[in-house]
C-alpha cells in the first residue's frame, strides 16, 4: 500500500537532520557531541552524520562494552572507526556494572541489571560531556521510542536524538546510502544487555513488520488492515499498540500537577531550536 510506504528521500532527510544537529549544537554554545558508539547500525549512522556536520574533532565517540557485549560489536566498532576515521575511546564498564549491582538494596534480576548497564553508560557519557562541554547525542530510532524499547534515563537519556523520527527501516535505508558496511546493516539488532538477547525476539516480529504496524497506527489505519499488510495477527497489532500506550511515560518529562498559568513540560514549552 502506497500510504504505508516507508521509503524516504535520503538527501532531503539528511539535510533536515544535519540542519537540526548544526543549529542545536551552535545554539547550545557547546564544543560538539559525544556518542555511545556500540558497533550497531543506529549509533554508526548518528556518528557518521555528526562527523559530516561538525567535523572529526567535535564528534567524540565512546565504546562502552561489558561482559555480555557480543564480540562482533567490538569488531564492528573497530571497523567503523577505521572506515569513517572517527575519534573514539574504549572503556570496559564491567567493573562499574558489578559494583552498582553489589550496591543495590535488592539483588537485580536480568532485566533490572540490563537497565543498570544502560544507565551506567549514560552516566559515563554525561561525565565526559561535562568535562569536554559537549552534548550527549542519543541514537534511538522512532521504532524503539514508540514502543518504549529503551531504558528510561539510560540510552533514553540524551540531549538530542537526531534519528528519533526515523523508523528502523528508514535507518537501514539511510545507512545503505552512506555506505555503512553491509555486515553491520544486516546484523541482527541487539542491545547486548544479556547473552543471546535479540530485539526482534523480544517483540516477536521483525523490524519491517513492526514499522508497518507503527506507521499504520500513526496514520490511524484500521487494525485489521494493518495486520493484513504486515502479515500478522490482529492481536499482534493490538499488542504493539498497547506497548506504545504503556510506554508514554518514557517519552515525556516527569508529570507535574498543574497549579500555575503555564506549567513546565505541559503548556510552557521552549522552542527546540532557534534560528
Amino acid at each position: 500500500m502506497k500510504y504505508l510506504n516507508l521509503s524516504i528521500d535520503e538527501k532531503e532527510t539528511l539535510t533536515v537532520i544535519k540542519d537540526f544537529i548544526k543549529t542545536y549544537v551552535e545554539n547550545s554554545k557547546c564544543n560538539g557531541v559525544v556518542i555511545g558508539l556500540s558497533g550497531g547500525i543506529d549509533s554508526a549512522l548518528a556518528a557518521i552524520i555528526c562527523k559530516q556536520v561538525l567535523g572529526k574533532s567535535k564528534t567524540h565517540c565512546i565504546f562502552l562494552p561489558e561482559s555480555t557485549t557480543p564480540n562482533l560489536d567490538s569488531k564492528h566498532h573497530e571497523l567503523l572507526v577505521k572506515k569513517f576515521d572517527l575519534l573514539s575511546k574504549k572503556i570496559d564498564i564491567s567493573d562499574v556494572v558489578n559494583q552498582l549491582s553489589k550496591s543495590c538494596c535488592i539483588k537485580p534480576d536480568k532485566f533490572s541489571l540490563a537497565n543498570i548497564k544502560a544507565r551506567a553508560r549514560m552516566l559515563l557519557l554525561y561525565q565526559y560531556a561535562n568535562m569536554k562541554k559537549l552534548l550527549v547525542c542519543g541514537t534511538s530510532n522512532k521504532s524503539e521510542l514508540l514502543i518504549g524499547y529503551f531504558t528510561k534515563y539510560g540510552d533514553g537519556g540524551a540531549d538530542i536524538m537526531p534519528l528519533g523520527d526515523l523508523y528502523k527501516t528508514q535507518v537501514r535505508q539511510l545507512a545503505e546510502y552512506l555506505k555503512i558496511p553491509k555486515q553491520i546493516i544486516s546484523k541482527p539488532p541487539t542491545a547486548g544487555l544479556w547473552r543471546g538477547q535479540s530485539d526482534e525476539d523480544e517483540f516477536k516480529m521483525n523490524y519491517k513488520q513492526l514499522d508497518v504496524v507503527l506507521v499504520g497506527l500513526e496514520r490511524k489505519i484500521n487494525e485489521k488492515e494493518i495486520a493484513k499488510i504486515a502479515k500478522l495477527k490482529v492481536a499482534d497489532v493490538q499488542r504493539i499498540k498497547k506497548m506504545r500506550i504503556n510506554s508514554q511515560h518514557k517519552r515525556r518529562s516527569p508529570l507535574i500537577p498543574k497549579l500555575g498559568l503555564r506549567t513546565p513540560g505541559l503548556d510552557w514549552r521552549s522552542p527546540i531550536q532557534l534560528g
